[in-house]
């Protein structure tokens, strides 16, 4: 199989599908899949990524999963999504029309979890509708349906300057007295 290019239009081969489940916990909603997990047709799959050892770090998951057991989230109340299905690459180098914020209102509103986590600023503010400056870390004014909106920082090891993973243990803290 060819290698793939640093971004562009996501193969149909490499998708990489929801994990979605009516009354999750939450659901973490990255922007885009990069492109080694596009390669890997696994979330958050790159080694410089913060996402599974966070996880495990804030006491969401019991052990340290790694990218390709990303199904068993599933078994501690949480989902995984993108907001961009049909695109790789990082935020800025994705188009405008990639941002399907149409079909990620109507996922969460037919699942229906307790919380929607947005794993980057740039993915929330295209849902929100808001430039990203105006977007604070933490929980939104904003719902879909009965579902809460959290930002997190983002766990990309290119966003490592602006990492808190203060924010992704309040939030774990939120989702775990409401067990």
């Amino acid at each position: 199989m060819p290698e793939l290019p640093k971004y562009g239009p996501l193969p149909d081969s490499h998708c990489v599908p929801d994990v979605l489940t009516p009354n999750l916990r939450v659901v973490f909603c990255g922007t885009a899949l990069g492109r080694l997990s596009a390669r890997e047709k696994a979330y958050y799959a790159h080694p410089g990524n913060f996402f599974w050892r966070t996880l495990h770090a804030i006491g969401l998951t019991p052990r340290l999963l790694s990218p390709s057991e990303y199904t068993r989230v599933r078994a501690h109340g949480i989902g995984l999504t993108d907001l961009c299905k049909r695109h790789f690459g990082n935020d800025a180098e994705l188009p405008g029309d990639a941002f399907d914020t149409t079909a990620l209102r109507e996922k969460i509103l037919h699942y229906q979890p307790r919380i929607l986590a947005f794993t980057s600023k740039t993915g929330a503010a295209a849902f929100l509708g808001k430039p990203t400056a105006q977007i604070p870390l933490g929980p939104q004014k904003e719902q879909v349906g009965d579902t809460a909106i959290w930002v997190l920082s983002s766990p990309s090891g290119q966003a490592r300057i602006f990492w808190r993973q203060d924010i992704w243990q309040a939030l774990a803290d939120d989702v775990l007295a409401k067990q």
